[in-house]
């Protein structure tokens, strides 16, 4: 039996669009995760071999966090405040990983032509209390009583509750939305001001376990540094270009008021070896996705050609924010 104190457990989804993003965010970021056989609910990752990958319900990961039976895990931050809410034993390492958006929200009848926002709920055209399914009655119940709806009824519900209000089971649901597909084509509508949460997938973390366990700590720190350098630099270009100028001063000068050229702190620049009497510099920045089409334009107005833009695969910090926050965390 493998010693609990020395086995660093990362927890991850087991099924639906949270594994499938997991995996492939992990992947991308160059910690691809190695199943001997699809049914087993244990893996590793090659690159960081100290690690234990465990699959679990999504919704089990942050009790399992909680509990000290893992020491990482990824899983949805709306599981993780409704499991364990503002719990001191969990710490949010990553909260943004850019996958699994979705909020929770509440949804009422398309025919309630009169509520459309939260306070109009006291008006809903019902006999009795307010009934609320929903699988999330922690995060809801705060909800409705932060509006001082406190009398509604919260109906605990599994399955699909698109169809609780149709069959009598409850007035409105507490759900979560992505798309609102759904919602339409069951004569349902989001309440304006009834967003309950906004979620996506989070890194989370036993705050003892990295309070205690330098190998937990040091293996938290490696999986927040590549997954920020990875995340920071998805979105963003690598661009080079030759430009013509008689030098780097004059062609500093030609930058001025060109903000989509201006690269991370500033483009690097260095002489091109021509064979004619023509001076070049070769330039490189970093350019963001949305502002490649600007960066071009504003290359050429300076006399940029042979631009070449390519992907970048990771953008490291001299000392991540993310890592400096779970250092103070941990002072805690």
């Amino acid at each position: 039996m493998r010693d609990r104190k020395k086995e660093i457990r990362l927890a991850l989804p087991s099924k639906g669009r949270l594994a499938d993003g997991a995996l492939a965010l992990l992947e991308a970021a160059g910690l691809a995760v190695h199943k001997s056989t699809p049914r087993r609910f244990q893996a590793s990752i090659p690159s960081l071999p100290g690690i234990t990958v465990l699959f679990q319900r999504a919704a089990d990961i942050p009790v399992s966090l909680r509990d000290n039976a893992v020491d990482l895990g990824i899983t949805g931050w709306d599981l993780v405040q409704e499991r364990t809410g503002n719990d001191p034993r969990i710490l949010s390492l990553l909260p943004k990983l850019g996958f699994g958006h979705c909020r929770l929200n509440l949804i009422a009848p398309e025919g309630w032509r009169e509520v459309n926002r939260v306070e109009d709920l006291n008006h809903a055209p019902i006999p009795k209390r307010l009934r609320v399914a929903t699988k999330f009655p922690n995060l809801t119940g705060a909800f409705l009583s932060r509006h001082h709806l406190n009398e509604a009824h919260l109906v605990p519900a599994e399955g699909t509750l698109e169809v609780a209000p149709a069959l009598g089971c409850a007035d409105i649901i507490a759900d979560l939305v992505s798309a609102g597909t759904t919602l339409r084509e069951n004569h349902l509508k989001l309440l304006e001001n009834g967003c309950i949460l906004e979620s996506q997938a989070s890194l989370v973390a036993n705050r003892h376990a990295l309070k205690t366990r330098p190998a937990a700590l040091n293996a938290a720190q490696t999986l927040v540094e590549l997954l920020v350098a990875y995340l920071r630099a998805v979105e963003q270009l690598s661009v080079f270009a030759n430009v013509r100028a008689e030098s780097t001063e004059k062609l500093a000068a030609q930058l001025a008021g060109k903000p989509a050229i201006t690269g991370l702190q500033g483009p690097t620049v260095a002489p091109v070896l021509t064979r004619g009497e023509d001076k070049l510099f070769s330039m490189h920045i970093i350019v963001s996705k949305d502002k490649l089409t600007r960066a071009i334009a504003e290359l050429r107005e300076i006399g940029g050609s042979g631009i070449v833009a390519t992907p970048v695969s990771y953008i490291f910090e001299e000392q991540p924010q993310a890592c400096m926050n779970l250092a103070e965390a941990l002072k805690e």
